[in-house]
């Protein structure tokens, strides 16, 4: 795997994000009860009645910790109470800080699976992060042929069953991250090309200049972050 196996760091009591830095923040779902109180405090109105809205107490708890961790994470930024963030909705349900921090020109991005979560925040671009856990599927290549581009497919049948899970959730959370900093939608990918191999890190094969960085937050899981330009600078949090 070539992903880079960052250090996550706590992260310094005087947080700074300097215009060349993407920050990636690792994030635990599963927290005690007394914590989750805390968190569920922070939370508005309209996300405490969607965490209701949760079958399985796993998940309420999990979307709590998820948003509650968020809104902490970003009222560092903004120097403000977590319960003071402000969220506006973007098409498919992504929430972007409201107009009122406009200002900041704080751009952020979550994803999460299972029981982790990461959020990449910057202070210039959008930014796409996408994370993965990686779980056995048995209909991979029909997958793998229906959303990716033919050289993508073929690059994938040619491996052993056991790299074909990896690379596979690889090009995902790549081609995932791209179409979540730009704002479109899953429909368009198979229209985004990745380059990787087993042995490689992957590049997007786009004509407009993006850095695209992959990441192993922890075992079985996969990730990417995605903005335009080059020259950032990644530092990893553990939240």
């Amino acid at each position: 795997m070539t992903a880079t196996h960052h250090f996550w760091l706590p992260a310094p009591t005087d947080l700074t994000l300097l215009s060349d830095e993407i920050h990636v923040w690792r994030i635990e779902l599963d927290q005690p009860e007394l914590e989750l109180q805390n968190l569920a405090a922070t939370l508005s109105s309209d996300e405490t009645a969607r965490a209701e809205r949760f079958y399985f107490q796993e998940h309420r708890q999990r979307f709590i910790a998820g948003r509650g961790i968020l809104r902490t994470i970003l009222s560092r930024y903004l120097n403000i109470q977590p319960l003071q963030v402000q969220f506006n909705y973007q098409q498919r349900g992504k929430p972007v800080l409201a107009d009122t921090f406009a200002n900041s020109g704080l751009a952020f991005n979550l994803s999460h699976s299972q029981a982790l979560g990461l959020c990449a925040v910057n202070c210039t671009r959008s930014i796409g992060v996408d994370l993965e856990y990686i779980r056995p599927m048995s209909d991979i290549e029909a997958l793998a042929k229906r959303f990716f581009l033919p050289r993508e497919y073929e690059m994938l049948r040619s491996l052993s069953p056991n790299q074909q899970q990896e690379v596979f959730f690889r090009y995902w959370t790549c081609k995932e991250a791209y179409l979540k900093a730009t704002g479109d939608g899953l429909s368009q990918l198979e229209q985004v090309e990745v380059s990787l191999t087993p042995t490689e890190p992957a590049k997007l094969q786009i004509l407009e200049d993006w850095s695209l960085f992959e990441l192993v937050p922890a075992n079985n899981y996969v990730a990417a972050v995605a903005i335009a330009n080059c020259g950032w600078n990644l530092k990893c949090w553990q939240y």
